[in-house]
Protein backbone atom coordinates (compact mmCIF):
# COMPACT_ATOMS: atom_id res chain seq x y z
CA UNK A 1 0.00 0.00 0.00
CA UNK A 2 1.08 3.57 -0.61
CA UNK A 3 1.25 6.06 2.24
CA UNK A 4 -2.17 7.42 3.19
CA UNK A 5 -1.32 10.95 2.09
CA UNK A 6 0.58 10.24 -1.13
CA UNK A 7 0.09 13.14 -3.51
CA UNK A 8 -0.88 12.23 -7.06
CA UNK A 9 -1.85 14.25 -10.10
CA UNK A 10 -5.54 14.24 -10.95
CA UNK A 11 -6.20 12.34 -14.16
CA UNK A 12 -9.30 13.63 -15.91
CA UNK A 13 -10.76 11.70 -18.87
CA UNK A 14 -11.17 13.28 -22.27
CA UNK A 15 -14.72 14.59 -22.84
CA UNK A 16 -15.30 12.11 -25.68
CA UNK A 17 -14.68 9.04 -23.54
CA UNK A 18 -17.98 7.33 -22.73
CA UNK A 19 -17.80 4.41 -20.41
CA UNK A 20 -20.20 1.91 -18.84
CA UNK A 21 -17.94 1.14 -15.90
CA UNK A 22 -14.43 -0.15 -15.28
CA UNK A 23 -13.30 -3.71 -14.99
CA UNK A 24 -13.32 -4.80 -11.36
CA UNK A 25 -10.50 -7.35 -11.29
CA UNK A 26 -6.92 -6.34 -12.03
CA UNK A 27 -3.76 -8.36 -12.38
CA UNK A 28 -1.52 -9.46 -9.56
CA UNK A 29 -1.29 -6.87 -6.82
CA UNK A 30 -3.41 -5.04 -4.31
CA UNK A 31 -5.87 -2.16 -4.29
CA UNK A 32 -4.01 1.12 -3.89
CA UNK A 33 -5.75 4.32 -2.88
CA UNK A 34 -3.74 7.51 -3.29
CA UNK A 35 -5.26 9.73 -0.63
CA UNK A 36 -4.29 13.36 -0.04
CA UNK A 37 -5.66 16.22 2.05
CA UNK A 38 -4.89 19.45 0.18
CA UNK A 39 -7.12 21.75 2.24
CA UNK A 40 -7.03 23.34 5.70
CA UNK A 41 -10.67 24.31 6.28
CA UNK A 42 -11.70 21.15 8.12
CA UNK A 43 -9.94 18.34 9.95
CA UNK A 44 -10.02 15.10 7.96
CA UNK A 45 -9.10 11.63 9.21
CA UNK A 46 -7.31 10.62 6.02
CA UNK A 47 -6.57 7.08 7.19
CA UNK A 48 -10.21 6.42 8.08
CA UNK A 49 -11.42 7.86 4.77
CA UNK A 50 -8.97 5.75 2.79
CA UNK A 51 -10.12 2.65 4.66
CA UNK A 52 -13.78 3.42 3.94
CA UNK A 53 -13.05 3.84 0.22
CA UNK A 54 -11.13 0.55 0.12
CA UNK A 55 -13.88 -1.34 1.96
CA UNK A 56 -16.45 -0.01 -0.50
CA UNK A 57 -14.32 -1.14 -3.45
CA UNK A 58 -13.85 -4.62 -2.00
CA UNK A 59 -17.55 -5.01 -1.22
CA UNK A 60 -18.32 -4.02 -4.81
CA UNK A 61 -16.12 -6.86 -6.05
CA UNK A 62 -12.95 -4.90 -6.88
CA UNK A 63 -9.83 -7.07 -6.62
CA UNK A 64 -6.18 -7.17 -7.68
CA UNK A 65 -4.01 -4.35 -8.98
CA UNK A 66 -6.41 -1.41 -8.91
CA UNK A 67 -5.75 2.28 -8.27
CA UNK A 68 -8.05 5.05 -7.05
CA UNK A 69 -7.28 8.65 -6.11
CA UNK A 70 -9.20 10.25 -3.22
CA UNK A 71 -8.46 13.93 -2.63
CA UNK A 72 -9.80 16.57 -0.24
CA UNK A 73 -9.50 20.04 -1.73
CA UNK A 74 -10.43 23.65 -0.91
CA UNK A 75 -13.56 25.25 -2.29
CA UNK A 76 -11.67 27.27 -4.89
CA UNK A 77 -10.17 24.09 -6.39
CA UNK A 78 -13.41 22.15 -6.68
CA UNK A 79 -15.17 25.24 -8.08
CA UNK A 80 -12.55 25.42 -10.84
CA UNK A 81 -12.93 21.72 -11.65
CA UNK A 82 -16.72 22.02 -11.58
CA UNK A 83 -16.64 24.85 -14.09
CA UNK A 84 -13.96 23.34 -16.32
CA UNK A 85 -15.28 19.79 -16.57
CA UNK A 86 -18.96 19.98 -15.61
CA UNK A 87 -19.74 23.41 -17.11
CA UNK A 88 -21.30 24.49 -13.81
CA UNK A 89 -20.51 27.70 -11.94
CA UNK A 90 -19.56 27.64 -8.27
CA UNK A 91 -18.40 24.97 -5.87
CA UNK A 92 -19.87 21.54 -5.21
CA UNK A 93 -19.40 18.85 -2.58
CA UNK A 94 -17.94 15.97 -4.61
CA UNK A 95 -16.78 15.25 -8.15
CA UNK A 96 -15.92 11.86 -9.64
CA UNK A 97 -13.82 11.29 -12.75
CA UNK A 98 -13.93 7.64 -13.88
CA UNK A 99 -11.00 6.39 -15.91
CA UNK A 100 -10.12 2.91 -17.13
CA UNK A 101 -6.60 2.24 -18.44
CA UNK A 102 -7.99 0.06 -21.24
CA UNK A 103 -10.12 2.93 -22.55
CA UNK A 104 -7.20 5.33 -22.20
CA UNK A 105 -5.10 3.04 -24.39
CA UNK A 106 -7.72 2.75 -27.12
CA UNK A 107 -8.93 6.36 -27.10
CA UNK A 108 -7.56 8.73 -29.78
CA UNK A 109 -5.91 12.00 -28.90
CA UNK A 110 -3.11 13.15 -26.61
CA UNK A 111 -4.42 11.21 -23.59
CA UNK A 112 -3.98 7.85 -25.32
CA UNK A 113 -1.11 5.60 -24.25
CA UNK A 114 1.26 4.96 -27.15
CA UNK A 115 4.31 2.78 -27.71
CA UNK A 116 7.22 3.01 -30.12
CA UNK A 117 7.96 0.41 -32.80
CA UNK A 118 10.72 -1.22 -30.73
CA UNK A 119 8.57 -1.79 -27.66
CA UNK A 120 6.84 -5.13 -27.07
CA UNK A 121 3.06 -5.38 -27.10
CA UNK A 122 1.46 -4.64 -23.77
CA UNK A 123 -0.42 -7.34 -21.91
CA UNK A 124 -3.49 -5.58 -20.47
CA UNK A 125 -3.66 -8.17 -17.73
CA UNK A 126 -0.33 -6.92 -16.37
CA UNK A 127 -1.48 -3.29 -16.09
CA UNK A 128 -3.18 -1.80 -13.05
CA UNK A 129 -6.80 -0.79 -13.47
CA UNK A 130 -7.05 2.99 -13.02
CA UNK A 131 -10.51 3.48 -11.60
CA UNK A 132 -10.31 7.27 -11.51
CA UNK A 133 -10.44 10.20 -9.10
CA UNK A 134 -12.85 11.17 -6.33
CA UNK A 135 -12.55 14.84 -5.28
CA UNK A 136 -14.27 15.95 -2.06
CA UNK A 137 -14.61 19.49 -0.68
CA UNK A 138 -14.81 19.41 3.15
CA UNK A 139 -15.75 23.11 3.38
CA UNK A 140 -18.92 22.54 1.35
CA UNK A 141 -19.60 19.29 3.21
CA UNK A 142 -19.34 21.08 6.55
CA UNK A 143 -21.65 23.88 5.43
CA UNK A 144 -24.42 21.55 4.28
CA UNK A 145 -24.01 18.75 6.83
CA UNK A 146 -26.68 19.81 9.34
CA UNK A 147 -29.36 20.14 6.65
CA UNK A 148 -28.21 17.01 4.79
CA UNK A 149 -26.54 14.00 6.43
CA UNK A 150 -26.92 15.37 9.95
CA UNK A 151 -23.27 15.82 10.90
CA UNK A 152 -19.89 16.39 9.26
CA UNK A 153 -18.57 12.85 9.71
CA UNK A 154 -21.62 11.25 8.08
CA UNK A 155 -21.56 13.85 5.30
CA UNK A 156 -17.93 13.06 4.41
CA UNK A 157 -18.65 9.32 4.49
CA UNK A 158 -21.63 9.80 2.18
CA UNK A 159 -19.62 11.88 -0.30
CA UNK A 160 -16.82 9.30 -0.41
CA UNK A 161 -19.35 6.51 -0.97
CA UNK A 162 -21.18 8.53 -3.60
CA UNK A 163 -17.97 9.37 -5.47
CA UNK A 164 -16.61 5.81 -5.41
CA UNK A 165 -19.90 4.42 -6.72
CA UNK A 166 -19.82 6.98 -9.56
CA UNK A 167 -16.32 5.80 -10.47
CA UNK A 168 -17.64 2.23 -10.52
CA UNK A 169 -20.35 3.14 -13.03
CA UNK A 170 -23.34 4.06 -10.84
CA UNK A 171 -25.34 7.15 -11.77
CA UNK A 172 -28.51 9.03 -10.79
CA UNK A 173 -29.57 10.65 -14.07
CA UNK A 174 -32.88 8.75 -14.07
CA UNK A 175 -35.28 7.93 -11.23
CA UNK A 176 -34.56 4.20 -11.46
CA UNK A 177 -30.78 4.68 -11.44
CA UNK A 178 -31.03 7.13 -8.54
CA UNK A 179 -33.06 4.63 -6.51
CA UNK A 180 -30.50 1.87 -7.11
CA UNK A 181 -27.55 4.11 -6.28
CA UNK A 182 -29.13 5.50 -3.11
CA UNK A 183 -30.07 2.04 -1.90
CA UNK A 184 -26.50 0.85 -2.40
CA UNK A 185 -25.12 3.91 -0.59
CA UNK A 186 -27.26 3.12 2.45
CA UNK A 187 -26.20 -0.51 2.45
CA UNK A 188 -22.50 0.33 2.19
CA UNK A 189 -22.63 3.03 4.87
CA UNK A 190 -24.51 0.74 7.24
CA UNK A 191 -21.92 -1.96 6.64
CA UNK A 192 -18.70 0.06 6.70
CA UNK A 193 -19.40 3.46 8.30
CA UNK A 194 -22.00 3.02 11.04
CA UNK A 195 -21.80 -0.77 11.42
CA UNK A 196 -25.47 -0.36 12.30
CA UNK A 197 -28.82 0.68 10.86
CA UNK A 198 -28.90 4.12 9.25
CA UNK A 199 -29.56 6.75 11.95
CA UNK A 200 -32.73 8.84 11.88
CA UNK A 201 -30.66 12.02 11.44
CA UNK A 202 -29.47 10.71 8.08
CA UNK A 203 -32.89 9.89 6.62
CA UNK A 204 -33.43 13.40 5.30
CA UNK A 205 -30.75 12.71 2.64
CA UNK A 206 -33.13 10.49 0.73
CA UNK A 207 -36.35 12.02 2.05
CA UNK A 208 -37.56 8.72 3.48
Amino acid sequence: MKANSATRLIIVPEPHIKRTGPRKVGGEGEIEIFCADEQSDCSIDVSKCRQLAEEILRTQGVRGSVELTLMFVPESTIAGLNEQYMNKAGSTDVLAFPLDVVEAMHSPGPSAISRGPERPSLDLGDLPILLGDVIVCPAVANRQAQQHAGNFEDEIALLICHGVLHVLGFDHDTEDKASIMQSRERELLELHHWQATMPESFRKVYEL
